[in-house]
């Protein structure tokens, strides 16, 4: 009598069988790019903190993106480094700002490149945070009603110079509601909103202070962003931008909150990811220790993010996974 059950697992798990069964597949349709643009550099810029990354220039962010479009890479997620900064994030809204520039580059250059921008006022302010500041109950702080006003003008702008989605990142009470509405009544109702949607006030955001140049004069930003330790807290924002009118929700970061994703998921819109910053340079970090394999854990890290419910993935890795893909 055999000691096997009838059911042997190993059965579905030769080689050439696996393919078959595969319950999740990154395909390059998941991926999007971030890039920076940076109006005061005039060549590439390496990232120090995040190895293979770089500032562009805008009379080079037209051929990145058309390189992108060639390895399979349809969307690619804007932030803008400006040449000056004020309290009031000026130079965001600026119809000749530095990611207005960019879209229309883009645009000009690949028509059919989804372009989503980051609609926020950290890059922009002098203070670095993501709006108008003042007096609070609690001392100096964001102000959220005052800051919408700014969102909309930002985003507003974005849409006029051809992109195809907003993503406010600033997490603003009603936010994406105000930015709907501004949207609407300026004509540009096919604009869509992703949302970010649960941002949690997270230690892996560091690399991002140097890529975006938005690191922050006082304070945190845990006053707007939700606490590593509130779930229910981080399904709600989602739910409630999903009642406001967002098109995408988004889970940020990625790797260390896929129980939050999972949940998220099952509100019925589609969800972005975001691999943050801190994830990318802890991998690369480990592989240039030779602690890790790049290309294994990279697609390990993604499998996971897909299989937990994200319909799309931004990640500093696109382009490789694109390449590693065509390999498979």
């Amino acid at each position: 009598m055999s000691i096997f059950p009838k059911r042997r697992m190993r059965r579905s798990r030769s080689r050439h069988i696996q393919p078959l069964l595969r319950e999740v597949t990154v395909s390059k349709n998941d991926l999007i790019a971030p890039l920076f643009v940076d109006e005061l550099i005039t060549a590439p810029k390496p990232i120090e903190s995040m190895p293979g990354q770089f500032r562009y220039p805008v009379s080079g962010i037209a051929a990145v993106a058309a390189d992108l479009w060639s390895l399979g890479i349809r969307s690619v997620l804007l932030f803008g480094i400006p040449k000056e900064k004020d309290a009031v994030g000026t130079s965001a809204y600026d119809p000749d700002g530095i990611v207005q520039h960019a879209i229309r580059k883009i645009k000009t250059t690949v028509p059919d490149m989804v372009v989503i921008t980051d609609v926020c006022a950290c890059e922009y302010t002098d203070h670095g945070h993501c709006g108008i500041i003042g007096k609070s109950r609690h001392g100096t702080d964001l102000l959220n009603d005052p800051s919408l006003e700014l969102m909309n003008r930002i985003a507003v702008s974005h849409a006029e110079s051809g992109a195809d989605i907003v993503a406010p990142s600033c997490m603003l009470d009603g936010v994406v509601g105000s930015i709907r509405t501004a949207l609407d009544e300026a004509g540009h109702e096919e604009v869509l909103i992703m949302s970010y949607s649960t941002k949690f006030a997270s230690s892996l955001y560091g690399p991002f202070r140097e890529a975006a140049d938005s690191g922050y004069s006082f304070g945190d930003r845990s006053t707007y962003q939700i606490h590593p330790a509130n779930s229910r807290e981080a399904f709600l924002e989602s739910q409630l931008d999903m009642d406001e009118g967002a098109d995408i929700l988004m889970v940020k970061p990625a790797g260390f909150y896929l129980d939050v994703l999972s949940e998220v998921a099952t509100l019925g819109l589609p969800v972005a990811a975001y691999q943050v910053s801190g994830e990318y340079s802890m991998i690369k970090a480990a592989v240039a220790n030779g602690w890790l394999k790049e290309k294994e854990t990279v697609l390990e890290s993604l499998n996971c993010i897909k299989r937990a419910g994200a319909d799309l993935i931004i990640t500093y890795f696109a382009a490789d996974v694109a390449r590693w893909i065509d390999e498979i």
